[in-house]
């Protein structure tokens, strides 16, 4: 028997009485061998201990067989769940995930910068990241297929949520409920490029105000840093206010967790005096009891990496662009305003 130190395609060739190139074809998945040729060889390698590398086996498919996923932050839910969800759709194809987070502006220069160059890859995920146009045109020049979870990026296939709908629904209950003085913590940042859900969702807030025909106190729409500070900061600032608002929309779970721990150091009873409701379905909402508008983001990361494995493995996909629909949740942060 042939050593295993020394196998190579040419002796599982020889045992198995076929060519070179049909053991490379059978080893690497490519097509050009009958079923039962494929099954031979590929019991005749497992016997004798011999695997196929696979970089030779991409380079016989004409791939790399590498995606990379670009983050603005590892840490935070919204990010690590959509993650999470591409990757485990990913699993089901032979690929590697390569992950690059660009938390700072120098990190996504240096990204944009250098992938063409020094990385070849497959097919390139955005999740929620914001792209200037001269990036944009560094990805095309690529000519791989780019994907945005959690966003839209021009004619790439994406998957998302429609922020404005998500603010609008949130605001309307609070209006049903019988409130008017609704506040809203949106969201800031120091980022270069603006991201387009603070934007979006603050014209949902709005569009719900204006069409129930409630004027919208602009000394009620604060920004502060997006983040749970963000939300406390925020909250602190509507308390300061002469008339406080009896209702506040949250950009975000995360920053409502925020404005209800500023309630709660205050002595504010909530719902009894003011309303909150966030976006998100945070892992953590349901803990803190929190009425909020949930959005599918582990499922907008799966539907996303679906997107990579139709385009990886040659088929068309039937929806490019996927909008997911979001609910509300109701639980114990909202209710009726109280009589003045």
């Amino acid at each position: 028997m042939v050593q295993r130190t020394t196998l190579n395609m040419a002796d599982i060739a020889r045992q198995a009485g076929v060519s070179i190139a049909s053991v490379s074809r059978a080893l690497s998945g490519a097509p050009g061998v009958s079923p039962e040729t494929r099954k031979h060889i590929r019991s005749l390698a497992h016997d004798l201990g011999y695997t196929v590398s696979p970089d030779a086996a991409r380079l016989a498919r004409g791939t790399s067989g590498r995606v990379a996923v670009v983050t603005p932050n590892l840490s935070h839910w919204f990010y690590s769940a959509m993650l999470d969800g591409i990757v485990t759709a990913l699993h089901e194809v032979e690929t590697d995930v390569l992950l690059y987070e660009v938390k700072h502006e120098r990190e996504r220069t240096r990204f944009f910068a250098e992938l063409p160059a020094r990385r070849q890859v497959d097919a390139l995920v955005l999740i929620a990241l914001p792209i200037s146009d001269e990036e944009r045109q560094r990805l095309d020049k690529m000519e791989v297929a780019v994907v945005m979870a959690g966003g839209v990026l021009g004619d790439h296939p994406h998957v998302r949520v429609d922020d404005v709908a998500i603010a609008d629904q949130a605001a309307s209950h609070l209006l049903v409920a019988g409130h008017e003085r609704i506040g809203l913590i949106g969201s800031g940042g120091t980022w270069v490029l603006p991201y387009a859900a603070p934007a979006g969702r603050e014209q949902g807030y709005r569009r719900a105000m204006d069409r129930w025909g409630v004027p919208v106190r602009e000394d009620l729409v604060v920004r502060p840093v997006w983040g749970t500070g963000g939300g406390a900061e925020g909250m602190a600032q509507l308390l300061c206010l002469r008339r406080p608002p009896t209702a506040v929309v949250a950009f975000s779970d995360e920053v409502a967790f925020g404005a209800l721990l500023t309630l709660r150091r205050a002595g504010v009873g909530v719902p009894e005096r003011i309303s909150v409701v966030g976006i998100d379905d945070h892992e953590l909402a349901e803990a803190f009891d929190l009425t909020t508008v949930r959005q599918p983001v582990t499922e907008q990361g799966v539907r996303a990496g679906e997107l990579v494995r139709q385009v990886l493995t040659g088929r068309e996909p039937e929806e490019s662009q996927v909008e997911l629909p979001c609910r509300l949740v109701l639980r114990g942060t909202t209710g009726a305003p109280r009589p003045t």
